[in-house]
């Protein structure tokens, strides 16, 4: 069974502020067959430039709207959650933040 991730059609459109107009950015199916969609760790790295910029109400929500996606393909695994946490750039604690409260609500 093919099932997508939290928040994938959501991402597409968020997704699209990275790449070019015209330019479409596919979401793919992982070898568990789950349903991504991809440009998402580039997105959340451009989002965390803009709410270090000062820029947080629409880009806190496409941030946290991004979380599913990135616990899904392993960022926090290979970045553990306590380390973007600790650190002290502010927009990647957000990221961190919101990793650890979704995790939670999962009961991992």
């Amino acid at each position: 069974m093919k099932t997508s991730v939290e928040n994938t059609e959501q991402l597409a459109t968020v997704n699209q502020k990275v790449v070019k107009d015209g330019e479409v950015l596919p979401s793919v199916h992982l070898k568990d067959g789950s349903r991504v969609q991809t440009g998402t760790v580039a997105t959340m790295l451009y989002n965390i430039n803009l709410y270090n910029a000062g820029e947080r109400e629409r880009v806190e929500k496409e941030l946290e709207l991004a979380v599913p996606t990135l616990v899904k393909v392993g960022l926090f695994d290979l970045f553990p959650i306590e380390d973007w946490i600790a650190g002290t750039n502010p927009g990647r604690r957000f990221v961190g933040e919101c990793a650890r409260n979704y995790l939670s609500r999962l009961g991992s």
